[in-house]
């Protein structure tokens, strides 16, 4: 809106082509990519590619994360192959009679004796269910008297004990081929048999529950097993909570590998002195108990959302106690069409939002809210509903949407700004250009609408002008004009006044418009820049002369008062003015110049602001045109108190023996 203020300052004001064009093409080029931007992040929301999955899980990590551990059921204990456990058989080699009950696990792999041990122990201690998450795939290298030590147990325990089954695949002519890989050791028809197969998410890490492996990966002929979560709550009489739709679901995580379930080592079950703590505390009593290996050196770790080494153990537990608890992490639109259509509403939203608020300032504030408002109810859908929401995706639109916008919004406002100032410093002074830009960057409409204040308005037309036009060859005489305007105008810009418009030869300016230093002072500031006016053509007049060119004379007038300022004209063509008696009055007092033989009238109102500083003569009141009811009091400047008043009589003069005039006085 400025720039059509300032339409009327260019000689040649920008066309629809030119700048205009640069506006539209820059502003509405943004807000097409941004609806770019909002259909292909739907579009990709629906197709539910790898890729997309794999931005969308980045949620789940940060989500989790900033969440922190939760505490899981403490139905659960892990008796842990650790690194304390592995390193047990080194104390038994040193001293073997002392340490004799850790003889089984000399070596590793450990006789399978310790674990029937363990199978023996642990149920005695009341163990509600035993899962060995231990694949027993060949027979023990330690002689067939291991096994049946193992086998013993199982009998002895039957549908209390889980063993861990694996379905295998390999490549056969050139067919991917799966089949179950079974334990080889089974003490007792009714032992539980869990398969221990997980699905690695897009990022390798595992999200989804293990019980929907068989239907995801092999779903052939192929015998079904559950999974060894499924078996280990069968097994502990504990599946009444397992529902379909929370076997379909993801898996929700407690915390980190090694920080959640309480763990055990293995070695306590087997040395008299700790198992005899375990036992006085009732540590497994109505548990359900897992053995799995938890040592990095064993490599039986998974990723998680949490951390890339988890182990593998910890993850089964963490599927069964989502069922005791009940809780999973599930999608809360049930397919990616219905994402597509979430992603669609929230980014053309925050496009249209965009839109409305067109400042770039405004328009950070707004994608930060926009951004941490979708991130936060995504957040606490995740961590108090446990359902999942596209988030990356639309955090991504709304980002590259915004930046989009603030860029083209700045670059504009820059690009405008220049322009601005390299047209108003064509004709306002440079501090009032500053003050300009500084007050109304924000909003160039209050500085449009129409607005009453207080102002000195000066005229200064050219003696003669129309009949020395008529006379003069018009090359030169435009040149000769142009050097007089220019020489006016940088006067007037330097005494920090604003030249309003030229009309033909005549210069029409304002002092305290559209910025007021104060009208006291806007006022000396006009008085300063016409007695620089009067001096700076005398200067030029001398310089024609030498030249051989016309000698040209001018008249000004003063007059302060109310003004109406603001954006006048019609839709084609219109410009920033300002109107009102005071701008009659103080034109009408320029042309009262001739009557007086001077080149400089201000007004009774103009001498009273700056009576204190001035010499003037007053030439008593006299009616205008076009008012002739109401008298005007009116002075000739001479100068300001303390300056050379030899200057004002050598104007005089020139006037005196250049023009002649109808009527004189003798007030001079």
């Amino acid at each position: 809106m400025l720039r059509r203020f300032l339409l009327k300052f260019n000689p040649s004001p920008p066309s629809k082509s030119t700048s205009g064009r640069r506006k539209i093409n820059l502003i509405y080029l943004s807000y097409l990519i941004i609806g770019c931007i909002t259909l292909s992040s739907t579009a990709l929301t629906a197709t539910n590619h790898p890729l997309i999955q794999l931005i969308e899980k980045r949620s789940q990590l940060i989500f989790y994360r900033l969440r922190g551990v939760v505490t899981p059921p403490d139905d659960i204990i892990i008796l842990a192959i650790d690194q304390a456990s592995l390193i047990q058989g080194e104390f038994y080699a040193s001293k073997p009679e002392q340490y004799a009950d850790l003889a089984p696990i000399q070596n590793w792999p450990w006789q399978r004796r310790a674990y029937a041990i363990a199978l023996d122990r642990l149920m005695q201690a009341r163990a509600r269910s035993v899962s060995l998450d231990i694949l027993f795939l060949d027979p023990s290298s330690y002689g067939i008297e291991d096994d049946q030590s193992l086998e013993q147990a199982l009998q002895a325990y039957g549908d209390r004990i889980v063993l861990a089954g694996f379905y295998d695949a390999y490549i056969q002519d050139g067919n991917l081929i799966h089949q179950l890989a079974q334990p080889i050791l089974w003490g007792a028809e009714d032992n539980h048999q869990g398969h221990i197969n997980v699905i690695p998410g897009v990022d390798g890490r595992i999200y989804d529950q293990p019980s929907r492996y068989y239907d995801e990966v092999i779903a052939t002929s192929i015998p079904q097993i559950p999974s060894f979560a499924e078996a280990s709550l069968q097994a502990a009489d504990r599946t009444t909570t397992l529902t379909p739709e929370m076997a379909r679901s993801e898996l929700y995580y407690y915390g980190p590998g090694g920080v959640t379930f309480r763990q055990v080592p293995f070695w306590e079950i087997l040395d008299p002195v700790t198992w005899a703590r375990h036992q006085r505390q009732g540590t497994f009593n109505n548990k359900l108990v897992l053995i799995g290996a938890t040592a990095v050196s064993l490599e039986d770790i998974v990723r998680t959302p949490f951390d890339d080494r988890t182990p593998g153990v910890e993850l089964h537990a963490t599927a069964i106690a989502n069922t005791l608890q009940g809780k999973v992490v599930t999608h809360w639109l049930p397919h990616p069409g219905y994402d597509a259509i979430l992603v669609l509403i929230i980014t053309g939203s925050s496009g249209i939002l965009l839109w409305i608020v067109h400042k770039a300032s405004r328009q950070v504030v707004l994608t930060l809210v926009l951004i941490l408002s979708w991130a936060s109810i995504s957040y606490i859908s995740f961590t108090l509903g446990r359902y999942t929401l596209p988030t990356m995706i639309p955090l991504g639109a709304i980002a590259l949407s915004g930046s989009t916008a603030i860029v083209a919004n700045s670059v504009q406002s820059q690009l405008e700004q220049q322009r601005l100032r390299r047209t108003l410093e064509r004709y306002v002074a440079s501090p009032i250009v500053q003050e300009i830009l500084t007050h109304y960057s924000e909003d160039y409409q209050s500085l449009l609408k129409g607005k009453r204040l207080n102002a000195t308005i000066l005229f200064c037309d050219i003696r003669g002008f129309t009949t020395l036009s008529m006379n003069s060859d018009p090359e030169a005489l435009v040149e000769q004009l142009n050097e007089y305007l220019d020489v006016m105008v940088e006067v007037i810009l330097n005494a920090g006044g604003t030249v309003d418009k030229f009309i033909g030869d005549a210069i029409m300016a304002e002092f305290g418009s559209p910025l007021s230093q104060g009208e006291q002072t806007d006022t000396l500031n006009a008085v300063r820049a016409v007695l620089e006016m009067r001096k700076a053509l005398v200067h030029l007049q001398a310089k024609w002369q030498d030249a051989g060119k016309p000698i040209l004379f001018n008249g000004i007038g003063l007059n302060f008062g109310e003004v109406v300022a603001g954006d006048i004209g019609s839709l084609r063509r219109r410009e920033y003015a300002v109107i009102g008696d005071t701008v009659n009055i103080a034109s009408r007092v320029e042309g009262m110049t001739r009557k007086f033989w001077t080149d400089i009238l201000i007004t009774d109102s103009v001498y009273q602001w700056v009576k204190d500083e001035v010499n003037v003569v007053c030439v008593g009141n006299h009616p205008l045109k076009g008012r002739e009811r109401n008298t005007v009091r009116l002075y000739t400047l001479v100068g300001m108190k303390g300056d050379d008043p030899s200057l004002y009589r050598t104007v005089h003069q020139r006037l005196r023996s250049t023009y002649h005039f109808s009527e004189t006085t003798s007030a001079l």
